[in-house]
């Protein structure tokens, strides 16, 4: 037997039951009945501070904490509420944040050394899948830029500096956006000016006419719908189906320092991810708790509908989408599949971010922590996948397979 299997072993043996309680009575009459690791397996810290920016999908971690599935794994998660994703980058390299609620493509930034920061990054498990918005002001919807192809449209027609909002450089909203303009035609690096907004700022920067357009995560986008400034020109699972979202992500040095607590936070998030997609009520009681001020500090109807799948455009079209944000999607939404690191490295270089060759599957396999990941499944009953890559086509008709990075990346024709 193999010192890996042994751990697993003692991992699945360990986590055990007691007989306190945790009081959940807010949710529903939820009880989760407190149990500990013991032994070799005992969290090196008890109390884990995981940073969050109020975005929806900050939702398993906040759960995790108020629902008590923390303590069932012998550890105390205090979500720490952050001001920007550059914030939580500097946190997390300095050692403030243990961990954090945070873009996959940041955790590779880092890794990787793009925007100056340079530190060996860890990405425990994916947090969730789909969910986040591309938002045109109404000011270009009235002009018929209500999805990528009127906007191609009309960019060639109104020649002016179009202005859009992406929430930090190397991160998901970043690549989603650059992807879908660069699909209708559209240069980000030559043909607009991009800038970087913190999320909860997106709404408050487009009703002053500092931008054309952005890209964030839920409920901002929703919230402009509301407000009335804004339109949804398409959502994120339009440009890739169940595409890879926030991580929890953490700097090498802490795992190799916490081990047993790296999992055990895993475990317990993951448990919460698959409270949150278990029902619809679940889901409703889980956007009233995030929707608080020391939260998302928003109105739960902002949240509850988009995480129900009822999607509006802002313009009279209203929908429901199968394939709207997934906590746990039977854990497939969850593993932190090789492919899905590297397809970010593979941005990265397209957008001339990432210089000199990159060794793609070296890195994934290094950040992406599938065997500390596969332990913390066990522990929480979590089903794995096949394989540790997976097959997808984006909105362009390409393939991403992982398969051969180098060759997707040099493949686009538009590109830095």
């Amino acid at each position: 037997m193999t010192t890996h299997d042994r751990t697993t072993n003692m991992t699945r043996r360990t986590i055990i039951k007691a007989g306190t309680a945790v009081a959940a009575s807010a949710f529903g009459g939820l009880a989760t009945q407190g149990v500990w690791a013991a032994g070799s397996d005992k969290p090196e810290k008890e109390e884990v501070k995981i940073g969050f920016i109020p975005l929806t999908d900050c939702a398993s971690v906040v759960m995790a904490s108020v629902l008590g599935f923390d303590k069932k794994y012998g550890v105390k998660i205090v979500p720490t509420k952050e001001s920007s994703w550059a914030g939580v980058r500097d946190k997390l390299v300095n050692g403030e944040l243990d961990a954090a609620h945070v873009l996959y493509g940041l955790v590779y930034g880092v890794h990787e050394g793009i925007g100056g920061a340079k530190k060996d990054m860890a990405v425990l498990m994916n947090l969730n899948n789909n969910g986040q918005a591309i938002t045109l002001s109404k000011q270009l919807a009235d002009k018929g830029a209500v999805n990528g192809a009127g906007l191609a449209k009309l960019m060639q027609m109104e020649k002016r500096e179009y202005t859009f909002a992406q929430t930090f450089p190397t991160g998901t909203h970043a690549m989603w956006l650059y992807y879908w303009l660069a699909t209708y035609g559209i240069n980000p690096m030559k043909d607009a000016k991009v800038i970087t907004v913190p999320p909860p700022q997106m709404v408050a920067n487009m009703r002053v006419g500092n931008m054309d357009g952005f890209c964030v995560g839920e409920p901002w986008n929703h919230r402009a719908i509301v407000d009335g400034i804004g339109i949804t020109a398409a959502t994120t699972q339009d440009i890739w189906k169940d595409h890879p979202e926030k991580v929890l992500g953490t700097t090498s040095d802490w795992v190799a320092k916490n081990p047993n607590t790296a999992r055990a936070v895993t475990a317990a998030i993951l448990e919460a991810g698959r409270w949150i997609d278990a029902s619809l009520s679940n889901k409703n009681k889980m956007a009233e708790t995030i929707a608080a001020k020391s939260y998302v500090n928003t109105s739960v109807d902002v949240i509850n509908q988009r995480i129900l799948g009822r999607y509006s455009d802002g313009m009279g079209k209203t929908w429901d989408d199968p394939n709207h944000m997934k906590f746990y999607n039977d854990g497939a939404a969850n593993f932190p599949y090789l492919s899905d690191g590297m397809w970010f490295m593979t941005q990265h270089k397209r957008w001339g971010l990432a210089k000199g060759e990159s060794d793609y599957v070296g890195t994934a396999t290094s950040v992406n922590r599938i065997a500390l990941y596969k332990e913390a499944a066990a522990a929480a009953k979590v089903p794995l996948p096949k394989s540790e890559s997976r097959s997808s086509k984006l909105i362009d008709g390409v393939v991403w397979d992982g398969k051969n990075p180098k060759a997707y990346a040099e493949s686009f024709k538009i590109k830095a």
